[in-house]
């Protein structure tokens, strides 16, 4: 029974809107076991943010693989495309104008390991994990329209002077970066996985176009000025593929039950 309210907290703790899950299967415990294999999912955030914004569209598929008891080998594997518009706006709303329109989209790849921290009981597979990922992203850029920014309003009161009128399709584009995460991930029902990670990355190497840098990085997220440091997260649904199990000895010193 202890197993199984452990469980509820874990799920509870990931499932705000009222999911439940149940306990996994004791086959584990039975066995004096844990399951090893790859475990392959799909950010849930990316569809869903799709639906809510017209102006986006993204998929993110997700995999990690059991190396020992602590050890995962983990990736991701995306495609992302956004328009973006930048307003330069006032408290009165009054002569709002737009700096830029343009749309980016390309695919990317991270690779890299996760740490479980947590300790399970025998027959759960539940993880707070920590790791690292190196990413690449290549893209490129549909630059719809620009102005061109001059805080000098003496020749253009009513607004900025306009930039090239005919669209432009800046290609070739590409960024690599390094990241750290946190994350967790709790098993609903037995080898299903709902999981969650926040993440923060920073540029490493970057390929930009001579008409503008980048401002949003598929796979990375936005690009603040003067700062090569971005944050993002995913929200994750997995399964399991079990291929081997490997015994792992009971520690007593360290709380575990028989």
């Amino acid at each position: 029974m202890s197993r199984f309210f452990i469980n509820l907290i874990w799920i509870g703790a990931l499932l705000p809107l009222g999911l439940f899950g149940q306990e996994s299967s004791g086959a584990d415990s039975l066995g004096r076991s844990q399951k090893y294999g790859l475990r392959v999912g799909v950010d849930l955030s990316r569809p869903v943010r799709g639906l809510l914004d017209d102006t986006y569209q993204g998929l993110e598929l997700t995999g990690d693989f059991r190396l020992s008891y602590k050890w995962y080998l983990a990736a991701e594997l995306g495609n992302e495309s956004w328009e973006v518009s930048e307003l330069l706006d006032n408290t009165d709303q009054v002569n709002i104008q737009n700096l830029y329109t343009f749309t980016s989209s390309g695919s990317y790849l991270k690779a890299g390991f996760d740490y479980n921290t947590y300790e399970n009981w025998y027959g759960m597979n539940n993880s707070i994990f920590a790791g690292a990922r190196v990413g690449f992203s290549s893209f490129s850029t549909d630059l719809d329209s620009y102005s061109l920014y001059n805080s000098n309003r003496y020749w253009n009161p009513e607004g900025f002077p306009a930039g090239s009128g005919a669209p432009q399709n800046l290609s070739g584009l590409n960024a690599a970066w390094v990241e750290m995460l946190l994350g967790v991930k709790a098993e609903l029902f037995a080898n299903l996985y709902l999981g969650a990670s926040v993440r923060i990355g920073m540029l490493v190497s970057r390929k930009e176009s001579d008409v503008m840098p980048h401002i949003w990085i598929p796979g990375f997220n936005r690009v603040t000025e003067g700062s090569s440091f971005g944050a993002g997260f995913n929200y994750t649904l997995s399964y399991l593929i079990p291929l081997y199990r490997k015994s792992k000895n009971r520690d007593p010193e360290a709380g575990e039950p028989p």
